[in-house]
């Protein structure tokens, strides 16, 4: 595909049972767009779900109010049950806490959650700061299914985004890397 810019790999974090994996530095006026890439992103407890939530002030606090719109798409492994949904439980209206990009996901090791979230503008101090996340994940409860989601919303702030910060919504990140890349 031409004219979509080129993407420049900027730095890669890696869980190690972690209780959140934080992005400090690197996120600036330099790209317009920056993905984030989740590889592989293993919970330590089952059924818990990934979670994002940004500050702009490094990292040293998060809680930017945000918005945000959440579907999902799932299949049962026998291929006898398949739905669109809306989750009304998992979106967020002016939320300071972190917010869901998924629904709870399998700790097995043949389940864990890959993945990207496209930021769009975060150092802009004119507009708020949209996103849009694209998620595959095999969930942890009763039958496996596997989840496709799908998040778009806005951090509701003209200051620059400059961190961003995830986690799971109970216990650990197992294992997983984030790559971080900026769009030329």
């Amino acid at each position: 595909i031409t004219g979509l810019g080129n993407l420049k790999f900027i730095s890669r974090t890696t869980a190690s049972s972690s209780a959140s994996l934080s992005i400090t530095s690197g996120i600036d006026s330099t790209y317009k767009e920056y993905i984030f890439v989740f590889n592989n992103i293993h919970p330590a407890t089952n059924a818990a779900k990934f979670r994002l939530i940004g500050s702009t002030d490094g990292g040293s606090s998060y809680g930017v109010a945000t918005t945000t719109t959440f579907i999902e798409a799932l299949v049962d492994e026998s291929g006898s049950y398949g739905t669109v949904r809306y989750e009304d439980g998992d979106d967020v209206a002016q939320s300071t806490s972190a917010f869901p990009i998924s629904t709870g996901i399998g700790s097995d090791n043949d389940e864990g959650l890959s993945g990207f979230i496209h930021l769009f503008e975060p150092s802009s101090t004119t507009f708020v700061k949209h996103f849009l996340t694209s998620t595959q994940h095999v969930n942890g409860s009763g039958t496996p299914y596997t989840n496709s989601g799908r998040v778009a919303g806005y951090f509701n702030t003209t200051s620059a985004i400059d961190a961003i910060q995830f986690s799971m919504s109970s216990g650990n990140i197992d294992s997983g890397t984030i790559d971080m890349y900026g769009v030329n």
